[in-house]
Protein backbone atom coordinates (compact mmCIF):
# COMPACT_ATOMS: atom_id res chain seq x y z
CA UNK A 1 0.00 0.00 0.00
CA UNK A 2 1.30 3.43 -0.91
CA UNK A 3 2.00 6.15 1.61
CA UNK A 4 -0.24 9.03 0.63
CA UNK A 5 0.34 12.71 1.29
CA UNK A 6 -1.93 15.72 0.99
CA UNK A 7 -0.24 18.93 -0.20
CA UNK A 8 -2.06 22.21 0.50
CA UNK A 9 -0.18 25.23 -0.89
CA UNK A 10 -0.63 28.84 0.16
CA UNK A 11 -3.91 30.36 -0.85
CA UNK A 12 -5.20 33.23 1.31
CA UNK A 13 -8.98 33.35 0.97
CA UNK A 14 -8.65 30.93 -1.93
CA UNK A 15 -8.07 28.22 0.69
CA UNK A 16 -11.85 27.72 0.62
CA UNK A 17 -11.41 25.97 -2.74
CA UNK A 18 -9.29 23.26 -1.07
CA UNK A 19 -12.12 22.51 1.34
CA UNK A 20 -14.55 21.90 -1.52
CA UNK A 21 -12.21 19.36 -3.14
CA UNK A 22 -11.73 17.61 0.20
CA UNK A 23 -15.50 17.43 0.63
CA UNK A 24 -15.78 15.59 -2.69
CA UNK A 25 -13.00 13.26 -1.59
CA UNK A 26 -14.69 12.56 1.75
CA UNK A 27 -17.72 11.27 -0.17
CA UNK A 28 -15.47 8.63 -1.77
CA UNK A 29 -14.72 7.13 1.65
CA UNK A 30 -16.90 5.10 4.02
CA UNK A 31 -18.85 7.05 6.66
CA UNK A 32 -16.75 8.02 9.68
CA UNK A 33 -13.56 6.87 7.93
CA UNK A 34 -10.34 8.14 9.44
CA UNK A 35 -7.97 10.48 7.63
CA UNK A 36 -6.65 8.66 4.51
CA UNK A 37 -3.31 10.53 4.35
CA UNK A 38 -0.17 9.43 6.15
CA UNK A 39 1.30 12.89 5.72
CA UNK A 40 -0.46 16.25 5.57
CA UNK A 41 1.66 19.20 4.48
CA UNK A 42 0.50 22.81 4.36
CA UNK A 43 1.79 26.31 3.75
CA UNK A 44 0.16 29.65 4.63
CA UNK A 45 -3.64 29.25 4.48
CA UNK A 46 -3.01 25.66 3.41
CA UNK A 47 -1.18 25.17 6.71
CA UNK A 48 -4.33 26.13 8.60
CA UNK A 49 -6.43 23.64 6.63
CA UNK A 50 -3.73 21.00 7.21
CA UNK A 51 -3.69 21.55 10.97
CA UNK A 52 -7.49 21.26 11.21
CA UNK A 53 -7.43 17.94 9.34
CA UNK A 54 -4.59 16.63 11.52
CA UNK A 55 -6.35 17.60 14.74
CA UNK A 56 -9.53 15.81 13.58
CA UNK A 57 -7.83 12.85 11.90
CA UNK A 58 -10.03 10.22 13.56
CA UNK A 59 -13.00 11.27 11.38
CA UNK A 60 -12.11 12.76 8.01
CA UNK A 61 -15.67 13.59 6.96
CA UNK A 62 -16.43 15.41 10.23
CA UNK A 63 -13.22 17.42 9.92
CA UNK A 64 -14.06 18.51 6.37
CA UNK A 65 -17.65 19.42 7.26
CA UNK A 66 -16.38 21.54 10.15
CA UNK A 67 -13.94 23.29 7.80
CA UNK A 68 -16.74 23.87 5.30
CA UNK A 69 -18.88 25.54 7.96
CA UNK A 70 -16.06 27.87 9.02
CA UNK A 71 -15.05 28.83 5.48
CA UNK A 72 -18.65 29.27 4.31
CA UNK A 73 -19.38 31.66 7.17
CA UNK A 74 -16.21 33.72 7.02
CA UNK A 75 -16.01 37.48 7.33
CA UNK A 76 -12.93 39.65 6.99
CA UNK A 77 -13.06 40.74 10.63
CA UNK A 78 -12.39 37.11 11.66
CA UNK A 79 -9.03 37.30 9.89
CA UNK A 80 -7.80 40.88 10.25
CA UNK A 81 -9.14 44.11 11.73
CA UNK A 82 -10.99 46.06 9.05
CA UNK A 83 -13.04 48.67 10.93
CA UNK A 84 -12.87 52.29 9.80
CA UNK A 85 -10.67 53.46 12.66
CA UNK A 86 -8.13 50.65 12.26
CA UNK A 87 -7.90 51.19 8.50
CA UNK A 88 -7.46 54.96 8.94
CA UNK A 89 -4.88 54.55 11.69
CA UNK A 90 -2.90 52.01 9.65
CA UNK A 91 -2.91 54.25 6.56
CA UNK A 92 -1.83 57.33 8.52
CA UNK A 93 0.88 55.36 10.33
CA UNK A 94 2.42 54.19 7.05
CA UNK A 95 2.12 57.67 5.54
CA UNK A 96 3.80 59.32 8.53
CA UNK A 97 6.60 56.78 8.52
CA UNK A 98 7.26 57.21 4.79
CA UNK A 99 7.15 61.02 4.89
CA UNK A 100 9.34 61.37 7.97
CA UNK A 101 11.64 58.40 7.36
CA UNK A 102 10.61 56.95 10.69
CA UNK A 103 11.33 60.10 12.70
CA UNK A 104 7.76 60.96 13.78
CA UNK A 105 6.35 57.45 13.55
CA UNK A 106 7.82 54.05 14.33
CA UNK A 107 8.14 51.55 11.53
CA UNK A 108 4.89 49.52 11.33
CA UNK A 109 5.32 45.76 11.39
CA UNK A 110 2.55 45.15 8.86
CA UNK A 111 -0.29 46.75 6.96
CA UNK A 112 -2.99 44.62 8.62
CA UNK A 113 -3.55 43.32 12.15
CA UNK A 114 -4.38 39.59 12.05
CA UNK A 115 -4.98 39.12 15.79
CA UNK A 116 -8.59 38.02 15.04
CA UNK A 117 -7.22 35.07 13.04
CA UNK A 118 -5.04 34.02 15.98
CA UNK A 119 -8.07 34.10 18.26
CA UNK A 120 -10.19 32.11 15.78
CA UNK A 121 -7.54 29.40 15.36
CA UNK A 122 -6.98 29.15 19.11
CA UNK A 123 -10.69 28.48 19.49
CA UNK A 124 -11.13 26.04 16.57
CA UNK A 125 -7.95 23.91 16.58
CA UNK A 126 -7.12 21.59 19.48
CA UNK A 127 -3.38 21.08 19.05
CA UNK A 128 -2.98 18.24 21.61
CA UNK A 129 -5.20 16.12 19.33
CA UNK A 130 -2.45 16.13 16.68
CA UNK A 131 -0.16 14.19 19.02
CA UNK A 132 -3.05 11.85 19.86
CA UNK A 133 -3.78 11.24 16.15
CA UNK A 134 -0.14 10.29 15.56
CA UNK A 135 -0.05 7.99 18.59
CA UNK A 136 -3.23 6.21 17.47
CA UNK A 137 -1.98 5.72 13.92
CA UNK A 138 -4.48 8.07 12.27
CA UNK A 139 -1.61 10.19 10.94
CA UNK A 140 2.14 9.80 10.44
CA UNK A 141 3.18 13.42 10.21
CA UNK A 142 1.92 17.00 9.98
CA UNK A 143 4.23 19.43 8.16
CA UNK A 144 3.96 23.22 8.44
CA UNK A 145 6.46 25.33 6.50
CA UNK A 146 7.55 28.89 7.30
CA UNK A 147 10.34 31.17 6.05
CA UNK A 148 13.09 32.22 8.46
CA UNK A 149 14.03 35.87 7.98
CA UNK A 150 17.49 35.90 9.62
CA UNK A 151 18.88 32.59 8.37
CA UNK A 152 17.08 33.08 5.02
CA UNK A 153 15.87 29.51 4.65
CA UNK A 154 12.69 27.54 4.37
CA UNK A 155 11.94 25.56 7.53
CA UNK A 156 9.50 22.66 7.40
CA UNK A 157 8.43 21.98 10.97
CA UNK A 158 7.08 18.45 11.26
CA UNK A 159 5.37 16.65 14.09
CA UNK A 160 5.86 12.90 13.76
CA UNK A 161 7.09 9.82 15.66
CA UNK A 162 10.69 9.94 16.88
CA UNK A 163 11.99 7.66 14.11
CA UNK A 164 11.33 10.29 11.42
CA UNK A 165 14.64 12.02 10.75
CA UNK A 166 15.15 15.73 10.02
CA UNK A 167 16.85 16.78 6.78
CA UNK A 168 19.00 19.59 5.46
CA UNK A 169 19.34 20.90 1.91
CA UNK A 170 20.45 24.21 0.42
CA UNK A 171 18.33 26.95 2.04
CA UNK A 172 15.74 24.47 3.34
CA UNK A 173 15.58 22.15 6.31
CA UNK A 174 13.14 19.83 8.02
CA UNK A 175 12.91 20.21 11.80
CA UNK A 176 11.05 17.89 14.15
CA UNK A 177 8.94 20.03 16.48
CA UNK A 178 5.57 20.08 18.19
CA UNK A 179 3.22 22.15 16.02
CA UNK A 180 1.65 25.11 17.80
CA UNK A 181 -0.50 28.11 16.97
CA UNK A 182 2.67 30.18 16.40
CA UNK A 183 3.73 27.84 13.58
CA UNK A 184 0.43 28.42 11.77
CA UNK A 185 0.54 32.18 12.26
CA UNK A 186 4.15 32.27 11.02
CA UNK A 187 3.37 30.17 7.95
CA UNK A 188 0.47 32.50 7.05
CA UNK A 189 2.32 35.77 7.76
CA UNK A 190 2.22 37.20 4.22
CA UNK A 191 5.04 39.78 3.95
CA UNK A 192 3.96 43.40 4.40
CA UNK A 193 0.34 42.38 5.03
CA UNK A 194 0.73 40.46 8.31
CA UNK A 195 3.38 40.67 11.07
CA UNK A 196 6.23 38.16 11.33
CA UNK A 197 6.06 35.64 14.19
CA UNK A 198 8.89 34.69 16.53
CA UNK A 199 9.57 30.98 17.04
CA UNK A 200 12.57 30.23 19.22
CA UNK A 201 15.21 32.87 18.50
CA UNK A 202 14.13 33.81 14.99
CA UNK A 203 11.28 35.58 13.21
CA UNK A 204 9.34 33.77 10.50
CA UNK A 205 7.06 34.80 7.67
CA UNK A 206 4.88 33.18 5.05
CA UNK A 207 6.12 29.70 4.18
CA UNK A 208 5.69 30.22 0.45
CA UNK A 209 8.52 32.79 0.22
CA UNK A 210 11.46 30.35 0.06
CA UNK A 211 9.52 27.15 -0.46
CA UNK A 212 11.06 26.30 -3.82
CA UNK A 213 10.36 22.57 -3.42
CA UNK A 214 6.91 22.40 -1.80
CA UNK A 215 6.54 18.66 -2.45
CA UNK A 216 9.91 17.69 -0.99
CA UNK A 217 8.87 17.60 2.69
CA UNK A 218 6.29 14.88 2.10
CA UNK A 219 8.77 12.94 -0.05
CA UNK A 220 11.47 13.19 2.63
CA UNK A 221 8.97 11.68 5.07
CA UNK A 222 8.33 8.72 2.79
CA UNK A 223 5.30 9.64 0.67
CA UNK A 224 5.08 8.06 -2.77
CA UNK A 225 1.60 9.22 -3.82
CA UNK A 226 0.71 12.92 -3.55
CA UNK A 227 -2.62 14.72 -3.84
CA UNK A 228 -1.99 18.41 -4.57
CA UNK A 229 -4.86 20.91 -4.45
CA UNK A 230 -3.84 24.10 -6.23
CA UNK A 231 -5.67 27.42 -6.20
CA UNK A 232 -4.99 28.83 -9.69
CA UNK A 233 -6.51 27.83 -13.00
CA UNK A 234 -3.98 27.30 -15.77
CA UNK A 235 -5.55 29.53 -18.43
CA UNK A 236 -3.42 32.68 -18.33
CA UNK A 237 -4.48 35.88 -20.03
CA UNK A 238 -3.39 36.11 -23.68
CA UNK A 239 -0.36 38.18 -24.54
CA UNK A 240 -1.52 41.66 -25.66
CA UNK A 241 -1.08 42.68 -29.27
CA UNK A 242 1.69 45.13 -30.10
CA UNK A 243 -0.78 47.80 -31.20
CA UNK A 244 -2.63 47.72 -27.86
CA UNK A 245 -1.80 50.52 -25.47
CA UNK A 246 0.01 48.98 -22.52
CA UNK A 247 -1.13 49.92 -19.03
CA UNK A 248 1.51 50.30 -16.35
CA UNK A 249 0.87 47.77 -13.54
CA UNK A 250 -0.71 49.24 -10.43
CA UNK A 251 0.51 48.54 -6.90
CA UNK A 252 -2.36 46.06 -6.48
CA UNK A 253 -1.49 44.35 -9.77
CA UNK A 254 2.11 43.88 -8.66
CA UNK A 255 1.11 42.72 -5.17
CA UNK A 256 -1.31 40.16 -6.61
CA UNK A 257 1.36 39.03 -9.08
CA UNK A 258 3.80 38.57 -6.19
CA UNK A 259 1.35 36.51 -4.14
CA UNK A 260 0.43 34.39 -7.13
CA UNK A 261 4.12 33.71 -7.77
CA UNK A 262 4.82 32.88 -4.12
CA UNK A 263 1.91 30.53 -3.70
CA UNK A 264 1.96 28.54 -6.94
CA UNK A 265 5.06 28.83 -9.15
CA UNK A 266 7.35 26.70 -6.97
CA UNK A 267 4.71 23.99 -6.98
CA UNK A 268 4.78 23.65 -10.75
CA UNK A 269 8.58 23.55 -10.84
CA UNK A 270 8.47 20.68 -8.34
CA UNK A 271 5.81 18.82 -10.32
CA UNK A 272 7.90 19.15 -13.47
CA UNK A 273 10.97 17.87 -11.60
CA UNK A 274 9.07 14.82 -10.35
CA UNK A 275 7.71 14.13 -13.84
CA UNK A 276 11.27 14.18 -15.24
CA UNK A 277 12.53 11.78 -12.56
CA UNK A 278 9.59 9.46 -13.20
CA UNK A 279 10.36 9.51 -16.92
CA UNK A 280 14.04 8.65 -16.33
CA UNK A 281 13.06 5.74 -14.05
CA UNK A 282 10.58 4.51 -16.62
CA UNK A 283 13.11 4.67 -19.46
CA UNK A 284 15.79 2.88 -17.42
CA UNK A 285 13.22 0.39 -16.09
CA UNK A 286 14.39 0.99 -12.52
CA UNK A 287 12.27 1.61 -9.43
CA UNK A 288 14.90 3.83 -7.82
CA UNK A 289 18.37 5.27 -8.36
CA UNK A 290 20.77 5.48 -5.38
CA UNK A 291 22.49 8.78 -4.71
CA UNK A 292 24.61 10.27 -1.94
CA UNK A 293 21.58 11.70 -0.12
CA UNK A 294 18.87 9.05 -0.27
CA UNK A 295 17.49 7.71 -3.55
CA UNK A 296 15.58 8.93 -6.57
CA UNK A 297 12.30 7.03 -6.66
CA UNK A 298 9.02 7.20 -8.48
CA UNK A 299 6.40 9.49 -6.92
CA UNK A 300 2.87 9.68 -8.28
CA UNK A 301 1.04 13.01 -8.16
CA UNK A 302 -2.59 13.93 -8.65
CA UNK A 303 -3.13 17.66 -9.15
CA UNK A 304 -6.56 19.28 -8.93
CA UNK A 305 -6.94 22.90 -10.02
CA UNK A 306 -9.84 25.36 -10.29
CA UNK A 307 -11.80 25.01 -13.51
CA UNK A 308 -12.74 28.71 -13.42
CA UNK A 309 -10.80 31.97 -13.15
CA UNK A 310 -11.01 32.86 -9.46
CA UNK A 311 -10.39 36.54 -10.28
CA UNK A 312 -13.78 36.64 -11.99
CA UNK A 313 -15.46 35.15 -8.94
CA UNK A 314 -13.71 37.74 -6.75
CA UNK A 315 -14.98 40.55 -9.00
CA UNK A 316 -18.56 39.45 -8.33
CA UNK A 317 -18.05 39.65 -4.56
CA UNK A 318 -15.60 42.52 -4.07
CA UNK A 319 -18.34 44.84 -2.77
CA UNK A 320 -18.82 42.53 0.21
CA UNK A 321 -15.56 43.83 1.67
CA UNK A 322 -15.89 46.48 4.42
CA UNK A 323 -16.09 49.99 2.99
CA UNK A 324 -12.89 51.20 4.64
CA UNK A 325 -10.95 48.29 3.20
CA UNK A 326 -12.45 48.86 -0.26
CA UNK A 327 -11.29 52.47 -0.16
CA UNK A 328 -7.78 51.41 0.86
CA UNK A 329 -7.62 48.81 -1.90
CA UNK A 330 -9.06 51.22 -4.46
CA UNK A 331 -6.18 53.58 -3.83
CA UNK A 332 -3.80 50.80 -4.93
CA UNK A 333 -5.72 49.98 -8.12
CA UNK A 334 -7.22 46.78 -6.74
CA UNK A 335 -10.74 47.52 -7.96
CA UNK A 336 -9.64 47.16 -11.58
CA UNK A 337 -9.58 43.73 -13.20
CA UNK A 338 -5.78 43.68 -12.98
CA UNK A 339 -6.06 44.03 -9.20
CA UNK A 340 -8.52 41.18 -8.68
CA UNK A 341 -5.64 38.75 -8.13
CA UNK A 342 -4.80 40.60 -4.90
CA UNK A 343 -8.47 40.95 -3.91
CA UNK A 344 -9.03 37.20 -4.32
CA UNK A 345 -6.43 36.45 -1.66
CA UNK A 346 -7.89 38.96 0.83
CA UNK A 347 -11.62 38.44 0.24
CA UNK A 348 -12.48 36.53 3.40
CA UNK A 349 -16.22 37.08 2.99
CA UNK A 350 -18.84 34.33 3.03
CA UNK A 351 -20.26 35.00 -0.45
CA UNK A 352 -16.85 34.55 -2.05
CA UNK A 353 -15.60 31.69 0.12
CA UNK A 354 -18.91 29.79 -0.23
CA UNK A 355 -18.63 30.03 -4.02
CA UNK A 356 -15.07 28.70 -3.86
CA UNK A 357 -16.13 25.75 -1.68
CA UNK A 358 -18.82 24.95 -4.25
CA UNK A 359 -16.33 25.26 -7.13
CA UNK A 360 -13.88 22.96 -5.37
CA UNK A 361 -16.64 20.45 -4.74
CA UNK A 362 -17.71 20.50 -8.41
CA UNK A 363 -14.13 20.08 -9.57
CA UNK A 364 -13.58 17.26 -7.10
CA UNK A 365 -16.72 15.45 -8.25
CA UNK A 366 -15.61 15.88 -11.86
CA UNK A 367 -12.39 14.06 -10.90
CA UNK A 368 -14.11 11.48 -8.69
CA UNK A 369 -12.77 8.54 -10.67
CA UNK A 370 -9.20 9.81 -10.24
CA UNK A 371 -9.77 10.52 -6.54
CA UNK A 372 -11.03 6.98 -5.96
CA UNK A 373 -8.07 5.53 -7.84
CA UNK A 374 -5.74 7.66 -5.73
CA UNK A 375 -7.36 6.61 -2.45
CA UNK A 376 -7.59 2.91 -3.18
CA UNK A 377 -4.15 2.44 -4.79
CA UNK A 378 -5.46 1.81 -8.28
CA UNK A 379 -3.52 2.83 -11.41
CA UNK A 380 -4.57 6.08 -13.05
CA UNK A 381 -2.90 7.84 -15.97
CA UNK A 382 -3.20 11.34 -14.53
CA UNK A 383 -0.93 10.36 -11.63
CA UNK A 384 2.03 10.43 -14.02
CA UNK A 385 1.94 14.23 -14.45
CA UNK A 386 -0.68 16.91 -15.17
CA UNK A 387 -1.42 17.24 -18.87
CA UNK A 388 -0.05 20.80 -19.21
CA UNK A 389 3.25 19.68 -17.62
CA UNK A 390 3.51 16.60 -19.85
CA UNK A 391 3.04 18.87 -22.88
CA UNK A 392 5.96 21.04 -21.76
CA UNK A 393 8.22 18.02 -21.23
CA UNK A 394 7.35 16.56 -24.62
CA UNK A 395 7.78 19.85 -26.50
Amino acid sequence: MSKKALILPGAGARGAYQVGVLKAMAECLPRRARNPFGIISGVSAGAINAAVLASRAQNFEAAVLDMEWVWSNFSVDQVYRSDNWTMLRSSLHWLAMLVSGGVIASKPSSLLDNQPLRELLAERIHFPRIKLAIERGHLDALVITASAYTSARSVSFFQAPADYAPWSRVRRIGRAEKITLDHLMASAAVPFLFPAVRIGGEYYGDGSMRHLSPLSSAIHLGADRLLVIGVRDEHPDPEPALEDSAESPSLAHMAGYMLDTLFMDGLYSDLERIARINSILEITKRKEIPRRQGVLRQVETLLILPSEDIREIAARHVNELPRALRLLLKSTGAMRRSGMQLVSYLLFESGFTSDLVKLGYRDGKAREEDLRAFLFDQPVGSLDAPAFIREQLEA
